[in-house]
């Protein structure tokens, strides 16, 4: 009797593990979800009750003459604090370099000039969930017989613009011009994220990376892409990402130039304790190891140091958005910060911040214009808000793996650096890593070349392979 009582218990036992691992096997294919898409209506008031009007309008940046004179007499009001002996770019903006970009705005620095650069690619706006979207649509100017444009997506980020991508279209769009070859050609589709640049902002709450996302994606669909490609980097990488999530079966590749990882689990733990002496147990490389030790200062040293604004912006962005708001002299130095640290942190060590190492003074300048000329600073700070006061990692998409084929390109001066390894927990099938040889953040705005040239050799992958249909 014990020993059929044993067996019995026994039986239970295999059973209830068996059940456990079926169990276990069901649910954790939850890998397999889609994102839904976010229908959401963004505009003022109620969702009206009739059809919204899906016209793409063409668009051109114009100013007046009242915007511009009103922003020089706020530039020679301007008031300076003068900054602490040799402290350089550690203190944030150094004013004294400060006076310098001032004194270039306003006496050398051509916006109408800068007008018709940005004008020189085609512009447009549509009303996509109660608010006008506005993107770059640029077409490739000739296509070898027998070739199709491929159809790609590329989003900016926090502080860009739509601006960031103007060095980089042409290599897109006439690659052969520039040396690159005629197997892909692109027809590249640049918006600006709502609340950014000529998007208008959203007028309600919870207008987060699923949001755009979803907006993005029904553009894409207004423009006749059924299937087309993606590229981001900062908050285009989450764009993107979420892009991929939501309508896998549309994005035929997606190209990062920046990666975050949202939740870290033992493995993570145990390679940042372990992974300097036994890389190869965590599968990471002698670059890896360059890159993200020693792990306090690489890693949390600069989150203590550089993300300091977005604690800002994820709390209360538009308290100090009035001020950058009113003052175009704060809004310079609030944003130009960023493309010093986040280009090169060394360049902090430079009473110029090294600002013009790799972009020019008319390109910083067209950048802030956007943020000034379209009032748009408080709500493209609101997007940190929308994105990360419920934490991080909480959200379904957090917890969502991406199974479109994906490209990364690793810039060596990205803020953080994030190996392979842990990236493929979240992209399970990521068919190209690349160390860059040089470059930061802003990687389509400082160097365009490098970034095409990992774009064109990630599309040609998926190409030739067909990689999307195994997804």
């Amino acid at each position: 009797e014990f020993r059929s009582s044993l067996a019995g218990i026994m039986l239970l036992e295999v059973f209830l593990v068996l059940g456990t691992l079926l169990i276990y096997f069901l649910f954790s294919k939850k890998n397999d979800e889609t994102l839904p898409f976010k229908d959401g209506w963004w505009g003022r008031g109620q969702k009206p009750e009739t059809k919204e009007d899906s016209s793409i309008r063409p668009f051109k940046v114009e100013t007046a003459e009242e915007e511009l004179s009103d922003l020089f007499r706020r530039l020679d009001q301007a008031r300076f604090t003068e900054p602490l002996e040799n402290s350089c770019f550690h203190y944030g903006t150094n004013s004294v370099h400060l006076r310098k970009v001032v004194s270039y705005w306003k006496n050398q620095f051509n916006w109408k000039k800068q007008v018709e650069v940005l004008n020189k690619y085609p512009q447009f706006k549509t009303k996509i969930q109660g608010i006008d979207i506005h993107f770059v649509h640029v077409k490739p100017p000739h296509l070898p017989e027998g070739k199709a444009a491929k159809p790609l997506l590329m989003v900016h980020g926090w502080p860009g613009s739509f601006y960031e991508f103007y060095k980089i279209i042409p290599l897109l769009t006439d690659p052969a011009r520039h040396g690159l070859g005629d197997e892909h050609i692109f027809e590249v589709i640049c918006p600006s994220i709502p609340g950014y640049g000529f998007s208008e902002a959203p007028h309600k709450k919870d207008f987060n990376s699923v949001s755009a996302a979803s907006v993005f994606y029904e553009l894409m669909l207004r423009l006749g892409f059924n299937e087309f490609y993606t590229q981001g980097g900062d908050c285009g990488w989450l764009i993107c990402t979420n892009l991929a999530q939501i309508a896998p079966s549309h994005v035929k590749g997606l190209h990062l130039n920046m990666v975050l990882v949202s939740k870290l689990g033992l493995s993570h733990l145990l390679s940042i304790l372990l992974g300097r002496y036994f890389p190869g147990l965590f599968g990471f490389q002698d670059e890896d190891v360059r890159r993200m030790f020693p792990f306090l200062k690489k890693w949390l040293y600069k989150i203590l140091s550089e993300f300091g604004y977005a604690h800002i912006q994820t709390t209360k962005p538009d308290t100090v958005g009035c001020g950058l708001n009113d003052s175009p002299v704060g809004l310079a130095a609030y944003i130009l910060e960023k493309f010093s640290s986040w280009t090169d942190m060394e360049f902090q060590n430079l009473e110029d911040g090294g600002l013009e190492r790799k972009f020019s003074l008319d390109d910083l300048l067209t950048n802030i214009m956007i943020y000034w000329v379209s009032g748009c600073i408080i709500s493209s700070m609101r997007f940190y808000k929308e994105n990360l006061q419920k934490g991080i990692g909480t959200q379904k998409h957090d917890k969502l793996t991406v199974q479109v084929p994906t490209g990364i390109a690793a810039f060596p001066n990205e803020i953080l650096h994030i190996p392979q390894a842990w990236a493929r927990k979240k992209y399970t099938n990521i068919v190209s890593f690349h160390f860059m040889p040089r470059g930061g953040h802003f990687a389509a705005f400082e160097e365009p070349e490098l970034l095409a040239k990992d774009i064109l050799q990630f599309v040609d992958k998926v190409e030739k392979e067909q990689l999307w249909k195994k997804k």
